[in-house]
């Protein structure tokens, strides 16, 4: 084993007192492992012994030490600085098949893309010269990497990308979508009916949702003429319907070209990819590209968490479905009831019909976006009002939003004292919350400095913090990565069970949905203009009404028992469509 050690941004010299260099017993006994810089500390890999006393020292969790194994030492492919992060080995392109990349948001997975790309060429590890070509075609001479590199290097190939912060798309664009579109191809209205945004066209890039950026963003890279085609987390903003309809037609373009996908939608990468490679590593320090696998083996694996070939690691516990459909739960008193609700704005209305939550009982809600989800809670919260009903509880509510803004001006522990200070001693919280979630190592770090992913999870874990009857939860899962998603799904399950608390939970991913649900709320009509939400039902009724309008059916994985896409069409789908049995059997 070797030492490696990587600092982060959040070594910073004006707020650090230097506690690092202070206790290191190798700085005492007068060598130059640890040295301040302008920009905060430098830490020689050559020197250092490893102790791990300045991990324990910084009080800002900026530097990490790791033992790497000695064979990676060949498998460096870039390294951004002296204690900057690294990446070791690359995924590999093939002929008619879509290539997935599954693992944690921080270890490497868009730096792999950047590089296949020929956006970053890499430095092998010597990150103090120039990169240049020669001594990476020298690397890869005789393999089917060298051959792409050679290509790129003498730009014998084109490839399009897909960016994965389609937000920050309106930052550098500002026109309408159909002179953006006609910019980068001729056959750009294929993917325009394709993609279902035809009425997007004649519309600003400024005024577009989220949803609606994604598609254009995908049709674009689409519509470039290239030889390979990549897509960074295609599925962001997105219903269950479009996503699997932009899986179908980034299917379809594998036919002619080689292409890669990173997606955390662990159900919609099922029904993408042909092979699939995991990442493992430490966020922003290191990431390994494990060997491929079929697309059914890296999900099983990566459930698992244990990589056998690789004798690796990385979760601490399994995650485990349900065999069956129903869960088989207890009935409970109603704790929320309400009566038939309209709500009417200027261009749409919602009608949900008459309905109850059951005390205990988490509801997942399923529908397409712009069909009154995020409406219906907000009136279950009392932010908004019915237009017409009324809702029957005298209960507290805890509700997170859709979407949220890092607008307290402090540190996360700070928010927290302030906000559900008792619920910080309670062991339960701290068991099923803080520790699953990963919270702590975030309590000193300014809320206003936390990423998407990073702000989601707070944010969750403050909810649940709140003392309350009925937890509200509106798309939990965006921003988080394949792992973080799985993590927050149990810790919600598992708190709401030993609370006794009840939900809802609003987010279009399946798993999600499936592993935190007991029941399930349907919204349906026409999006943008007429929403009707109905149940809740029990869990295998409801899937399967929702699962009939998207036009697909799963099964169950006999192995994780993790609910899996059918292909259309295939002989199971057929079965199970004639059935009536879209959500898989028992």
């Amino acid at each position: 084993m070797r030492i490696a050690v990587v600092l982060d941004d959040k070594c910073s010299p004006s707020r650090c007192s230097y506690e690092c260099i202070n206790y290191c017993p190798r700085v005492r006994t007068g060598d130059e492992t640890i040295v301040k810089t302008e920009d905060g500390i430098r830490i020689s890999e050559e020197l250092c012994a490893g102790c791990g006393i300045c991990t324990v020292k910084c009080p800002f969790d900026a530097i990490k030490i790791i033992n790497l194994a000695e064979e990676l030492d060949k498998d460096l492919v870039h390294q951004f600085s002296e204690n900057g992060f690294r990446l070791y080995r690359l995924p590999v392109l093939h002929e008619g098949m879509v290539i997935g990349m599954l693992g944690a948001n921080g270890i490497g997975k868009t730096t792999a893309i950047r590089i296949l790309s020929g956006e970053i060429i890499p430095n092998l590890g010597d990150y103090e010269s120039a990169s240049s070509w020669e001594p990476v075609l020298e690397q890869y001479s005789g393999t089917a990497m060298g051959d792409h590199f050679q290509a790129l290097s003498q730009d014998k190939i084109e490839t399009s990308v897909k960016p994965q912060y389609v937000d920050k798309i309106p930052a550098h664009y500002s026109g309408e979508v159909e002179p953006l579109l006609q910019r980068v191809g001729k056959d750009y209205m294929h993917w325009v009916d394709i993609l279902d945004i035809e009425h997007t066209l004649d519309s600003s890039v400024t005024n577009l949702s989220g949803g609606e950026l994604q598609r254009v963003a995908i049709a674009a890279a689409s519509t470039k003429e290239a030889n390979i085609y990549f897509y960074d987390e295609p599925s962001s903003y997105l219903d269950i319907k479009q996503r699997l309809n932009v899986a179908k037609a980034i299917k379809e373009k594998s036919k002619e070209s080689p292409v890669m996908v990173i997606e955390h939608d662990i159900a919609v990468l099922d029904f993408l990819a042909d092979n699939v490679h995991i990442l493992y590593g430490s966020k922003g320090a290191y990431g390994v590209v494990a060997h491929p696998k079929s697309v059914r083996r890296s999900i099983n694996t990566f459930l698992n968490g244990f990589l056998d070939e690789e004798n690796i690691r990385f979760r601490d516990s399994e995650i485990t479905f349900h065999k069956h459909a129903p869960r088989g739960h207890i009935h409970h008193e109603p704790l929320v009831t309400y009566g038939r609700l309209v709500k009417k704005w200027d261009s749409f209305q919602l009608e949900t019909k008459p309905g109850e939550i059951p005390k205990g009982e988490v509801v997942g809600i399923v529908g397409a976006n712009a069909t009154g989800k995020t409406t219906f809670v907000k009136m279950l919260a009392d932010v908004i009002k019915p237009t017409e009903g009324e809702i029957e509880t005298n209960v507290l509510v805890s509700y997170k939003p859709q979407y949220i803004k890092p607008n307290y001006p402090g540190r996360v522990i700070d928010l927290y004292r302030t906000e559900i200070y008792n619920a910080l001693d309670d062991g339960l919280y701290q068991a099923e919350v803080l520790r699953p979630l990963d919270i702590e190592p975030l309590y000193e770090r300014e809320v206003s400095t936390l990423s998407g992913g990073e702000l989601q999870r707070v944010v969750i874990a403050l909810s649940l913090g709140r003392e309350a009857d009925l937890y509200l939860l509106d798309e939990p899962s965006a921003y988080l990565d394949s792992s973080r998603r799985m993590d927050a799904a149990r810790a919600i399950r598992r708190y709401m069970e030993k609370s006794e608390s009840a939900g809802m939970i609003v987010d279009h991913d399946v798993y999600f949905i499936d592993y935190v649900s007991d029941l399930i709320m349907n919204f349906s009509g026409e999006p943008g203009v007429r929403g009707i939400g109905e149940g809740p039902f029990e869990m295998k009724d409801g899937m399967n009404k929702f699962l009939k309008d998207v036009g697909i059916t799963f099964r169950r994985d006999p192995d994780t028992n993790r609910p899996r896409v059918n292909k259309l069409d295939s002989r199971l789908d057929r079965k199970q469509k004639a059935a009536g049995e879209y959500y898989y059997t028992s």
